[in-house]
């Protein structure tokens, strides 16, 4: 089992952070300038996160491992063409690519706790059928929080070297159900509430019960590309909102249910989650100006004319990307592999943008990476198979991301990593201006060999109140090593 298999990692997992701050603890590895700080935190290293890193030049690796490696050795659902996001998440959780079999006992043991509690059925089906379908996941999965074993366990008190066995119950708990409740969400507000929705299926997998559920089941194309969709969506390093939002309230030790659902709201957020919408409907909108079949000539004539009126393309830039998206390649490829989505003239616009913006934004001259990111073709393959609720795709987004944010926190509560304080500044009280570097705080006090947590990094703008128990400088906010060795920065950033 997957908790048979982290028992055995647990040990080297110990190892190698308390290896990394014997070692490495009181070294200072970069620098923060204000205008990060003020940018949101754009590039400040900050935060461990183990399953995944992102590479500007590579786009994400897995546990070391690239997209296209990864759909080479994850595997498939029976006669699927595609990874499916059950073996995803083994492999997120504990670094080891499942077999045939452990993929198979791990589907099962998942698709066994996708069933719902009935008051979280009654929850859901309470709420109004105008409530937005982010807010009703939300507030779905905060609702599990009724039975998580980890604040049961946490109340009745447990030994702090085992704290990750009862968050790994509660992590698969709430990944499976999550599905479940996207599904009934999805029903009660597009379709005749429950009537007629089928039973799970425990034969299959969670992307097929899904799709099975709200109408798609016998689509095949639509269920293999839930399965591509949600084991791409994962995980994309732990600095985004959702992925961070977890990350941090559980370090409070809030429950992965109570986390998740924080994370949720970030991505609700139209700055995280809507991407893939305004994607869909800038390409409907050139559809409709420009008819089916629009010239190459034509395209770059709309790029141009949405430039020159101080819009821009959506779907295309990326704040650590600066190649294209390998994940947008996944989609993009699955799209054409399949004459009924090659055919589709919204696809057709897809494949045609990607041919053509990056050398108009190259020319253009105001954006950084001129290449596409997944969003650009995401939206347009879920239209294709007759998802259109525009609104729900976010949705969709929640349930794949659930297995990177959760798998980050099984293995926050392996390291013990401490709660969450970084040091926040006043806008009123700039840095002082006789110093243009950092104060460099130790990686061993920001990782709690001294103090608890990390209280001095400073990456953060804070106006109501500021302690003066020290002296406002710039910030200091320390974090895993830009080496250009990528072995020593691999060590440092996912250890």
């Amino acid at each position: 089992t997957v908790k048979e298999v982290l028992q055995e990692i647990v040990p080297e997992r110990r190892a190698l952070l308390a290896e990394l701050k014997k070692e490495h603890g009181s070294k200072g590895l970069g620098q923060v300038t204000v205008d990060q700080v003020i940018g949101g935190g754009r590039g400040i290293k900050y935060m461990l996160w183990d399953p995944s890193v992102l590479d500007s030049e590579e786009g994400i690796r897995f546990w070391g491992r690239s997209i296209p490696e990864c759909q080479e050795v994850l595997p498939t659902a029976p006669g699927g063409t595609e990874m499916l996001p059950e073996a995803m998440f083994w492999y997120l959780l504990t670094g080891r690519v499942p077999s045939e079999a452990e993929s198979k006992q791990f589907q099962e043991e998942l698709v066994e706790r996708s069933e719902l509690p009935t008051y979280v059925e009654k929850v859901l089906d309470s709420l109004p059928q105008t409530l937005h379908p982010m807010t009703q996941f939300v507030i779905g999965v905060a609702a599990l929080n009724h039975d998580s074993k980890f604040a049961a366990q946490y109340t009745q008190g447990m030994k702090k070297a085992d704290y990750w066995i009862p968050a790994l119950e509660d992590s698969l708990d709430c990944v499976a159900k999550s599905f479940t409740i996207a599904a009934r969400i999805y029903n009660n507000k597009y379709r005749n509430g429950q009537q007629g929705v089928p039973a799970i299926d425990k034969s299959k997998d969670l992307s097929f019960n899904f799709a099975n559920q709200i109408g798609f089941g016998e689509s095949e194309g639509f269920v293999e590309l839930i399965r591509l969709y949600n084991a791409l969506h994962t995980d994309h390093e732990g600095g985004n909102v959702s992925a961070h939002t977890a990350h941090l309230v559980g370090s409070a030790l809030s429950d992965p249910f109570l986390s998740y659902s924080a994370a949720l709201g970030g991505l609700a957020g139209p700055l995280h989650g809507l991407a893939n919408q305004e994607v869909l409907r800038f390409i409907i909108g050139m559809q409709k100006e420009l008819g089916d079949h629009a010239s190459e000539d034509k395209i770059v004539e709309f790029i141009w004319k949405t430039l020159n009126s101080g819009q821009v393309i959506p779907g295309y830039g990326h704040a650590v990307l600066r190649k294209p998206d390998p994940r947008f390649m996944a989609l993009q490829q699955f799209g054409v592999r399949r004459k009924e989505v090659a055919e589709d003239p919204i696809f057709k616009y897809v494949d045609q943008l990607y041919k053509v913006a990056p050398g108009v934004l190259t020319e253009h001259g105001k954006t950084k990476n001129p290449f596409p990111n997944v969003d650009a073709a995401s939206g347009s393959l879920l239209y294709h198979y007759g998802l259109k609720h525009f609104e729900f795709y976010t949705v969709t987004f929640g349930t794949s991301r659930s297995m990177g944010a959760l798998a980050q926190y099984v293995h926050d509560r392996i390291l013990g990593l401490p709660i969450e304080r970084p040091k926040s500044l006043s806008v009123r009280r700039p840095p002082s201006a006789s110093s243009s570097r950092t104060r460099l705080t130790p990686l061993s006090r920001r990782f709690g060999a001294s103090d608890g947590g990390p209280q001095e990094a400073r990456c953060l703008i804070w106006s109501a109140s500021v302690s003066s128990a020290r002296s406002s400088t710039a910030p200091s906010c320390l974090a895993p090593s830009e080496s250009k060795s990528r072995r020593r920065r691999r060590f440092l950033v996912r250890s």
